[in-house]
């Protein structure tokens, strides 16, 4: 049944080009039909929540009614659901004022028009792949009488370069008061105009570059660099000059006596060469997660690369279409690192521990989305995923990301599953000294988000701001920098964390430095919840539960992410320290 339904889905996608060759290719001729697609609708302060366009009492046009399949499998994740409007649109005919339908009042179809008014309803219409929105109805006041009227014209104004679509316009107009069993007819036209705009530029008008390329950003860019100048610079000469003084201390302990020695006053991280290798507790869980951060960080590179070459915000879901597929193709990175550092800590339960690295984060992914769909179900909001979305889910996750990460592992255990320690390790652990609170671990973990936080808060509010406001992110370039500087500090802070911790004769740094660098998705998801509240108008339990929940799944993988890297750069360094002092 799953393989059924990937074939089928892989079918759906190869077949749909030639099934419109006119609005997937966007090439018209004179006189042919162009589709306007009417999507969803809902409130302006709650851009999640959406429903369908029908959900409404509004009537659809005179024109055959022509059935719509989702064009990708991200659009039917992202709930966008495309319903024909019935209007009859020919490429470069003009269509003077005319009425489409007629409704009657009820009294139900008034309440709901007014509710939504009163909501401040908007919709999301397609036409040729370009977004139009628009707005239900406003309210009115009149000696204190508060009275809700909707617009009934649409008129569209398009603009056309050749035999393609460029632009697209719509005015509201004709206010129409809501009365009960009132009759209400809902009007259009249409109005072509030549236009000089580019095919190629048309969804420039959407962007906002007084927005994302505001003097704020760039200072907050160029601010999160000399950070990046002044982080690297100070973790080189302090841990250089602190290094040199330590290897010329340890240096003079070696031509002292067993006597001198035992007088003298040992200390620091040399003390612990024979723990500091040792296996980190949970070492199943852990290279788990250091596999699924290595996996998440190719991810978002990828991603990030692939929107920086191409224009993704000209086709509907194609983001999130991107990311499912390299998530799907990179599994086997996962294993590699997860199974290759699972086998050098010792481990023998591998196929347990491929199981847990392959579906760990798909099933936090889709425990949460599940959730969040059983309240989008009771809101019958286009946001609920269908059942055989799910199950395609499922067949991906079984068919594609199980087989990849167990090829994976199997080269990870062989190619590099060799403990190669530089120290030896002791068979009985060392206990571990006493120490200042500030030294203790827990200390350290919350305190090492902190500066890599810093360098991408800014970013994170024009990131939220085009995801959950009407902004459309397309300043890549910046997100490219933002991640280079964030894995750069996130390396210095974790390796400086953790060298005060051996200091303190504490061996337990890997979950320390993996955590310690994660912390930065507690303090992005700590500042999700002043954006919430201070930045947007945002209300209602499916709303709030779809920004917490998602925002929780963002901070999640941004933790993955940051604490592999972190731990990567320190286990780096620790293994170049350990391995140039004499160690008897």
């Amino acid at each position: 049944m799953c393989r059924a339904r990937l074939l089928f889905h892989f079918l759906a996608l190869s077949l749909l080009p030639f099934a419109r060759p006119d609005e997937h290719t966007h090439i018209y001729e004179d006189n042919d039909e162009v589709v306007l697609w009417m999507s969803t609708v809902g409130p302006y302060h709650n851009r999640q929540e959406t429903y369908s366009y029908y959900s409404l009492p509004f009537c659809m046009g005179t024109k055959d009614v022509i059935n719509h399949y989702h064009e990708t499998f991200s659009e039917a994740l992202q709930g966008i659901e495309l319903k024909f409007s019935g209007l009859e649109i020919e490429f470069k005919a003009d269509i003077a004022k005319m009425d489409y339908c007629q409704i009657k009042l009820t009294e139900e179809s008034e309440k709901a028009f007014i509710y939504a008014v009163k909501n401040q309803y908007w919709y999301k219409m397609y036409m040729d792949d370009l977004p139009i929105w628009g707005v239900v109805g406003e309210p009115e006041e009149n000696n204190g009488v508060v009275s809700y009227y909707i617009w009934t014209h649409k008129k569209f104004d398009i603009g056309y370069n050749g035999k393609q679509i460029v632009d697209v316009n719509l005015t509201s107009e004709n206010k129409v008061k809501l009365v009960q069993d009132a009759a209400i007819s809902f009007s259009y036209e249409v109005n072509w105009k030549k236009s000089n705009v580019k095919f190629e530029d048309r969804f420039d008008k959407y962007l906002d570059p007084n927005f994302f390329q505001h003097r704020i950003h760039w200072f907050s860019i160029f601010n999160s660099f000399m950070m990046v100048i002044f982080l690297v610079g100070l973790v080189s000469m302090i841990l250089m000059r602190t290094l040199r003084k330590d290897y010329a201390r340890y240096s003079r302990d070696e031509e002292m006596d067993d006597m001198e020695r035992d007088l003298g006053d040992e200390y620091g991280w040399k003390q612990v060469h024979g723990d500091v290798f040792r296996p980190a507790s949970h070492a199943m869980l852990f290279s788990a997660l250091i596999g699924a951060g290595y996996q998440v960080t190719v991810v978002v590179l990828s991603v990030i690369i692939f929107a920086i070459l191409g224009e993704p915000y000209t086709e509907r879901g194609s983001m999130l279409s991107i990311a499912i597929f390299v998530y799907a193709a990179t599994s086997p990175i996962n294993g590699y690192a997860g199974g290759g550092l699972y086998a050098r800590m010792g481990g023998r339960i591998w196929i347990k521990q491929m199981i847990l690295s392959a579906f760990m984060l798909p099933l936090i992914v889709c425990g949460t989305a599940f959730f969040i769909n059983f309240i989008a179900m009771y809101y019958h909001a286009s946001r609920a995923i269908p059942f055989g979305s799910m199950e395609t889910v499922t067949c991906i996750c079984i068919f594609v990301i199980l087989p990849l990460t167990l090829v994976g592992t199997i080269l990870g255990r062989n190619l590099a599953g060799t403990p190669d320690a530089p120290c030896r390790v002791n068979a009985v652990p060392r206990p571990i000294p006493e120490k200042k609170w500030f030294m203790e671990p827990l200390v350290i973990i919350m305190l090492g988000g902190i500066l890599p936080f810093g360098s991408i808060f800014i970013e994170m509010y024009f990131i939220f701001t085009s995801f959950w406001a009407y902004k459309i992110y397309y300043v890549y370039g910046f997100m490219l920098l933002v991640f280079v500087i964030l894995m750069i500090v996130t390396v210095c802070v974790t390796i400086v964390c953790t060298y005060f911790l051996l200091n303190a004769e504490d061996y337990r740094w890997q979950w320390t430095s993996f955590l310690s660098a994660a912390s930065t998705a507690g303090y992005v998801y700590i500042y999700s919840f002043y954006y919430f509240f201070f930045k947007t108008k945002m209300y209602g339990l499916f709303q709030t539960a779809f920004y917490f929940g998602y925002m929780a799944l963002f901070s999640l993988a941004l933790g993955i992410m940051c604490g592999t890297v972190g731990y990567v750069g320190t286990n780096a360094f620790v293994r170049k320290i350990y391995s140039t002092v004499k160690i008897d």
